[in-house]
């Protein structure tokens, strides 16, 4: 019997033993959805996580997608982990994406919508409401969008205008009276970013919320008075976003100006997506496609009883008459090993012991507290710190002027190549600049995404070095949402390694080695390699063993290739990996004592945390690094090893609830594909989101991983 076209693929695809990077993204974002679809949730947390997976989606073609599109554009060649060249990978993941796209607008309209009506929310067209509130709507069009409208005319005289990427966009195709059919035209009117994606009337106990393409729909002849309109097509064209900066020697204003010019390039880069509404003008589609060198499965249908770009829908979220509606996070604990927080000066007692943070179970304010402090302490002599990402308003911005302005020495490292906050960088860091702080803007051919703070005091007669490591950024606002490590010490044999890692992103430095900080690009991948070969080597001896390992990302072939010989060699491996997993879990004879799970929920798990059992001497490190080929070859990263006992247990203990969690978790199976976990029988739930807020610390002194 012959193979349709996508069981030919997905018999080549199975027989890999890698699962696609961009095919496991796509089961990814399925988990999300699968948060909007979760029947105990409210409406407004449905809205919140259908609109993540459309944000999500919407990155993943600028970025991957577009990557994938460098590649064909420019006829290079690529084998895909699953298999394929580039043009059948292409066909398999539209098809992926196109089944995804229908799951989420089937779900908009078969659930969220009739969920709305039942709150007294109604999204309709202008010709279902009433006399008054249709003349509300031509009024709010005349005074405020009106004027805000451009249309542009594309004919033979005149080129083709720039459509601006993510924009909803009204495809008009009209001819003059008189005029022959195929003398029509094309005009194409965008609408602003800056105008609410609702109109919202209020009523007594209602809300009924206008999209805004319907406004202007329903006025749109305004725009093109004395000709005839033919069709009326809306649409959403998405661009490629990804770029690599030239390596360059230079680190001045060359470096900023170069990703300026890569920012401004973004606006224009090739098509790669086109959403359209259904009824859509085939002449104009098909003018479209021709002019940007896209095939059909690159367009995605939406029906009118739908609506393009579920990011529109935070306008619902986010309005204040539904704030009590949405769940309330509990306040945060105090952190295990700092049950003096806010009551003690915390250099005194950082001078007696180290402090594990787990976020947002514990407040990022110690760290915001700590640097403020530093600023205003006159003995303190410099802060260094690494920023990848900033909240909009930071504090840290504002604390670090004051240091300077307080006569320290403050060195920071911004990252300008932080992908879509490189604008936000390189504003903040000019500020930095100008107040006289040693600012440097990352390494031009390696992202530096390193977490890392440290501060110099004078304490009568020594120095104290203070330091933070951690899992996440520097962003109070995240901070809130995601879950991450950090650890604040002065450890001497730390703080000599991230002086010395400092001096290799602010200097000319190339330290021979690090004691408790594993680095990348130079050695990460190899000694995390060393770690799991030597348990390997523990299991083929019939020594206890064992490998726990928490990340975002699992993509790099080589550690892959590590954990299937170490499943081999009867190690018990348990992974807990959020997004990307390239690792088939479970198949015979390559990988039966390997489990992954993922946890997605109200929090985005972001800690990464390694954790090898090591005859009984454990080794446990966290960090900023995932295992990708990007982090251990193209960023600057660090994972910072924990020793003392109590905060090691903690980690442990936070690897221990993450296996135990049966309301977020997904376990992945051979084939790629994921399956909730739930309750079995009696089991009671067990959700880590709630639980890390009451965790017992005599439980975490008694944590094992390994029998």
């Amino acid at each position: 019997m012959k193979l349709a076209v996508g069981d030919k693929y997905e018999s080549i695809i199975q027989k890999s033993d890698l699962v696609s990077r961009d095919l496991s993204w796509v089961k990814f974002n399925e988990r999300v959805l699968d948060q909007s679809k979760k029947a105990q949730r409210t409406i407004f947390e449905k809205l919140k996580f259908l609109a993540i997976t459309a944000s999500n989606l919407d990155e993943f073609f600028m970025i991957r997608v577009g990557s994938l599109y460098n590649y064909l554009d420019y006829e290079k060649e690529r084998v895909d982990y699953s298999g394929l060249r580039e043009e059948p990978f292409k066909e398999k993941l539209m098809k992926d994406c196109q089944r995804f796209h229908q799951d989420q607008h089937d779900h908009f309209t078969q659930v969220i919508l009739p969920e709305l009506h039942q709150e007294g929310i109604t999204v309709c067209n202008v010709t279902k409401l009433n006399e008054d509130e249709q003349e509300k709507v031509r009024q709010y069009f005349l005074k405020a969008i009106y004027p805000m409208l451009t249309p542009m005319v594309y004919d033979g005289y005149r080129t083709f205008p720039i459509l601006m990427n993510k924009l909803l966009v009204f495809g008009v195709v009209t001819t003059s009276p008189g005029e022959r059919k195929d003398m029509r035209k094309m005009s194409f009117v965008q609408i602003p970013a800056n105008i609410p994606r609702f109109f919202e009337l209020e009523r007594e106990n209602s809300l009924t919320l206008v999209p805004i393409e319907e406004v202007i729909r329903e006025n749109i002849i305004s725009l093109f008075r004395n000709v005839e309109i033919e069709s009326v097509s809306m649409f959403r064209i998405t661009r490629n976003g990804d770029f690599t900066l030239e390596e360059s020697e230079d680190m001045d204003a060359n470096f900023l100006e170069e990703v300026k010019r890569k920012l401004m390039e973004r606006k224009t880069g090739r098509v790669v997506r086109i959403e359209i509404e259904e009824g859509y003008s085939k002449w104009m589609l098909n003018s479209l496609l021709e002019r940007w060198n896209l095939r059909p499965d690159s367009v995605f249908m939406i029906k009118r009883a739908s609506m393009i770009d579920f990011t529109g829908l935070w306008q619902i979220v986010g309005n204040k008459r539904f704030r009590e509606r949405l769940p309330q996070i509990p306040e945060p604990v105090k952190p295990l090993s700092y049950p003096e927080e806010g009551r003690a000066d915390i250099f005194e007692i950082l001078k007696e012991k180290d402090i594990l943070l787990h976020h947002p179970y514990n407040n990022i304010d110690s760290i915001l507290d700590l640097i403020e402090k530093a600023a205003d302490d006159p003995d303190v002599m410099a802060i260094k710190m690494t920023i990848y990402r900033l909240a909009k308003e930071s504090r840290i911005t504002k604390t670090l002027l004051r240091a300077a302005e307080n006569g320290k020495h403050v060195s920071v490292l911004f990252e300008v190549k932080a992908r879509f906050d490189e604008e936000n960088n390189i504003r903040e860091a000019k500020k930095l600049q100008k107040a006289g702080c040693f600012v440097i803007y990352g390494i031009s051919n390696l992202k530096t995404h390193t977490k890392l703070l440290l501060i110099v005091k004078k304490d009568d007669s020594e120095i104290t070095r203070y330091v933070h490591l951690g899992s996440g950024n520097y962003n109070e606002d995240t901070a809130r949402l995601y879950t991450d490590i950090g650890l604040l010490t002065t450890n001497e044999t730390l703080a000599n390694d991230v002086s010395e890692f400092f001096n290799v992103i602010t200097g000319h430095s190339v330290p021979s080695t690090y004691r408790n900080l594993i680095t990348a690009p130079r050695d990460m991948r190899n000694q995390l390699i060393q770690y799991i070969e030597e348990e390997a080597e523990n299991a083929r001896n019939g020594i206890p063993s064992g490998i726990f390992i928490k990340v975002n990302s699992l993509e790099d072939s080589e550690i892959i290739y590590a954990l299937y010989r170490a499943s081999q060699s009867g190690v018990t491996i348990k992974l807990i990996v959020r997004g990307i997993c390239c690792l088939r879990p479970g198949r015979p004879g390559l990988s039966e004592n390997i489990e992954v799970l993922s946890l997605v929920g109200d929090f985005l798990e972001h800690s990464r945390i390694y954790h090898f059992h090591n005859k009984g001497n454990t080794r446990t490190y966290s960090g900023s690094a995932d295992m990708m080929v990007r982090s251990f070859d193209k960023r600057l990263e660090s994972l910072f090893k924990v020793e003392s006992p109590l905060l090691e247990k903690q980690l442990m203990n936070i690897i221990a609830f993450n296996l135990k969690d049966n309301v977020n978790s997904y376990v992945m199976q051979e084939d790629g594909s994921y399956i909730a976990k739930h309750p079995i029988g009696a089991e009671p739930e067990f959700n880590v989101h709630r639980e890390f807020f009451n965790v017992d610390a005599e439980e975490v002194h008694q944590v094992k991983l390994v029998e």
